[in-house]
């Protein structure tokens, strides 16, 4: 562990951090390959442009792993532990969207048997229109500082 990202002891409640990504293509067809998801609405044209959606979609759980990779670079080096990480999807994500998600740190819940404590987050997801595609709750468990 570098100790780059935020200790336990430097994490208040009402701290936010965030990421933009854009979504490419690849992020379709390395998310279906990656977890074994080859639902039409995912990888067929032909198919999605028919769907309610009208074009092939990300998988939930793809946005989900993009929404949680800023905690850990937030807590880069100085996490123990993802402990949970919940996701309600609100909107269809696609090819070309650029996702921005913010976490906001929620609670904190001192664990000095852990020689850290637990950080409770809550997150929104929205695309480049401002609609909201994705919130999230996690909980990590953070080191203090030594």
């Amino acid at each position: 562990m570098d100790g780059s990202g935020r200790w336990y002891d430097d994490v208040r409640v009402g701290d936010t951090f965030s990421r933009t990504v854009t979504i490419t293509e690849t992020h379709l067809v390395l998310g279906a390959g990656l977890i074994g998801d080859f639902n039409p609405h995912h990888v067929d044209d032909v198919y999605a442009r028919r769907s309610r959606f009208g074009t092939r979609i990300l998988h939930g759980m793809i946005t989900s792993a993009l929404m949680g990779a800023p905690v850990g670079m937030y807590f880069h080096g100085t996490a123990i532990a993802y402990l949970e990480h919940a996701a309600r999807f609100t909107a269809p994500v696609r090819a070309g969207d650029t996702l921005a998600t913010l976490w906001t740190v929620t609670d904190r819940q001192d664990k000095p048997r852990h020689a850290g404590g637990v950080v409770v987050l809550r997150a929104v997801c929205t695309n480049q229109d401002g609609v909201v595609v994705a919130e999230a709750d996690g909980k990590i468990l953070v080191a203090a500082r030594p």
